[in-house]
This record gives structure tokens, C-alpha cells and sequence, in this order.
């Protein structure tokens, strides 16, 4: 049983990071079925790859239902995920096909877990996050809690230089209104943005971070039991202002014409990440466990630009996923494939673990 002749559905294609796997994937010998919302791009795409296509809104519950019955596993890519991936995890669970996306949304990752039962009864795999939201941060905190056992906090945290894509971007817009999140035994809870700032060494000495809502915090709780979660991202001290300032604007930012008005304003002035750009830009993890008897082990990691990082992940999860038999059910990316996966992915160190 192959992965070519079983094909897998790609679902928002015609996204930056759909496009970017969809060529690889066809450049390793794999077949997906393309589709999205956008027939013009779907069309060329698929017309230019030899793939097949489909072309339907999710609400289109005929279309979906009738696309899925030809494929083994979804690979969705279309955001933000707080809009999109309810319709296509319900189509999943209903046509027993198993659901991956690359979303780094904690809301979806607390959905897929809610419905881990029916998923199981379904006999499919749910496992949202399989690209660097939260591959990478995800091997770290497993990797970090095999060492100590016994740890009740953990940090995690990531540093990269390279842009952004239209998709992230207007994701960040969407999740911006409710602040920043973390878990406190075992509760995700809401706080300020820029409420958390510290100083990490991601492999180059010190930096100012600050701390966002970022996956983990939902993941790496079911990935290793800690209760008590934060995630940083690099930052500098006029960011940080920024972000502070931002929580004035966080009630205008939940009106849905401002928030139509920003990703407006992002698909005409962001351009995404070039090859080069993505080639030169590596990404820096780090984590951070701690006891209550304050013993701490903290990790560091070096993977490619979070882009091309995020093809090779999901495109491997992929492959796993339909070539052998995993237990049914809700998991995180570390709980399926292990610590020691993301150091075997292209452009990734192993994982150097310190006290």
C-alpha cells in the first residue's frame, strides 16, 4: 500500500503554503488531489502538475462529502483554521478519512481534542499541527519531559528572521482580538498581549522574547501532562511596545469590518517569502522545563525556514499516516512520530539538551 495509490486530498492549494507543497509533494512521486476555492488557480495548478482537481467552498457539504470518498487522508491548508476546520474535521469524521492540517490555531487544537471519541469510532487519525505550528516546539517539550519526569512548567519558544505569508498574517489578525494565551494548571487562560516578555538564549546569545498564543499551549499539554504553559517568539523592545499598545485596539479589532479591512490591506502590500529568502532565514526552538524543587533542563534546535519546514513535516506525517496503521484518535505531531522526528527532517540539528 503506497501513498501514490492512495491519494491524499490537499485542500487550499492555491494558498502560499498549499502551492509549496503541492510541487513537492508531485516532485517526490505523490498524486494529491488539489482543491480550493479559487477555480482559476486550482485549475493551473493541478493542470500544470498533472494532478486532479476539485474546486468547492466547504459549505459545499455535497462536494466535500463527494471528493472525500476517493482519498485516504486530508491535508488541509486553508485558513485561518478558527473559520475553516470545523466543516472539514465533521466531513472527515463522517467519511472516515483521516485529518491533518498545519494549523497553529490553539481553538482548533482544543476542537480536535473534543472530539477525540468520535474520531476513534471513526477509525481516523486527528492530528491538526503537523507543520512548524507545532512540529518542531512539540519534539522539544517531549523530548524535555522524557528528562525530567517530573516537571510542572514548561516554556517554550522560537526565533526566526524570515517573513511572513499573506495566510499567517491574516491568522494573526484573527487571534490578535482575544490577546495572548497560556495554560495554568492545566486551564488555558487569557492575559494581555505583551504581558510576558523574558530574555532567551536561542543559540546566539540573549534576546529579548515575548509570549503569544501560539499552539503549544494547547499540544504540548496532551503531548507531555504539564499543566503550566508559555510560548515565546523573539522580539525586540519596540515590538513589545507595539504589542502592549495593541491591547487598547483589541475591542475595535473584534468588529468583523476592521478585521476584513487589515487582510484587505495585507493581500495588497505583504508579499510572502521568497525561495532565497526561505533558504538563507533558518528558525531557532528552544524549551525549558522546570520542578518543583526547581531543577530545570532547557533544549535548543535549529530547523529550516518555518515555510519549508512545514512541507517536509506534513508531507512526512502524510506518508505515515496512510502507510501505517496509528491508533484512532485525537494526538499531537510528538505523541505520533516521537521526539527524534523533527531531527531527521531537512535542515534540522538534533536536539541539544542543557542544564
Amino acid at each position: 500500500m503506497t501513498a501514490t495509490s492512495h491519494p491524499f486530498l490537499l485542500y487550499g492549494a492555491n494558498g502560499y503554503t498549499g502551492e509549496l507543497i503541492a510541487r513537492e509533494a508531485v516532485r517526490r512521486g505523490m498524486r494529491p488531489i488539489l482543491a480550493g476555492r479559487s477555480k482559476r488557480k486550482i485549475h493551473a495548478l493541478a493542470t500544470e502538475l498533472r494532478c486532479p482537481a476539485a474546486v468547492f467552498e466547504l459549505s459545499d457539504h455535497t462536494s466535500l462529502a463527494s471528493t472525500l470518498q476517493h482519498v485516504r487522508a486530508v491535508l488541509h491548508c486553508a485558513g485561518p483554521f478558527a473559520a475553516t476546520a470545523r466543516s472539514m474535521m465533521q466531513a472527515c469524521l463522517a467519511s472516515h478519512v483521516h485529518y491533518l492540517d498545519i494549523t497553529g490555531e490553539i481553538d482548533v487544537f482544543e476542537l480536535a481534542h473534543s472530539v477525540d471519541d468520535k474520531a476513534r469510532r471513526a477509525g481516523i487519525v486527528l492530528c491538526p499541527g503537523v507543520g512548524f505550528d507545532v512540529v518542531p516546539t512539540d519534539c522539544v517539550a517531549v523530548a524535555l519531559k522524557s528528562v525530567l519526569p517530573d516537571a510542572t512548567h514548561l516554556a517554550l519558544g522560537f526565533a526566526s528572521s524570515s517573513g511572513y505569508s499573506r495566510g499567517t498574517l491574516r491568522t494573526v489578525v484573527q487571534t490578535s482580538a482575544a490577546g495572548s494565551q497560556l495554560r495554568r494548571e492545566g486551564r488555558i487562560v487569557s492575559v494581555p498581549l505583551g504581558s510576558q516578555s523574558r530574555q532567551i538564549d536561542f543559540g546566539s546569545g540573549q534576546q529579548l522574547a515575548v509570549g503569544v498564543p501560539w499552539g503549544d499551549v494547547s499540544t504540548a499539554y496532551y503531548s507531555t501532562g504539564i499543566g503550566n504553559i508559555e510560548v515565546f517568539t523573539g522580539s525586540n523592545p519596540q515590538q513589545l511596545k507595539q504589542m502592549r499598545r495593541a491591547n487598547w485596539l483589541r475591542p475595535l479589532l473584534r468588529k468583523r469590518w476592521v478585521q476584513s479591512l487589515l487582510k484587505f490591506g495585507i493581500a495588497a502590500r505583504i508579499a510572502p517569502p521568497t525561495e532565497q529568502q526561505r533558504a538563507s532565514t533558518p528558525s531557532l526552538v528552544w524549551g525549558e522545563v522546570r520542578n518543583a524543587t526547581g531543577a530545570a533542563v532547557s533544549a535548543r534546535l535549529r530547523t529550516a525556514n518555518g515555510y519549508s519546514f512545514t512541507v517536509a513535516s506534513a508531507l512526512a506525517i502524510v506518508e505515515e499516516v496512510m502507510t501505517n496503521n496509528y491508533a484512532p484518535g485525537f494526538t499531537t505531531p510528538g505523541s505520533m512520530m516521537g521526539a527524534d522526528f523533527v531531527t531527521h527532517l531537512p535542515g534540522s540539528s538534533d536536539i541539544e539538551l542543557y542544564r
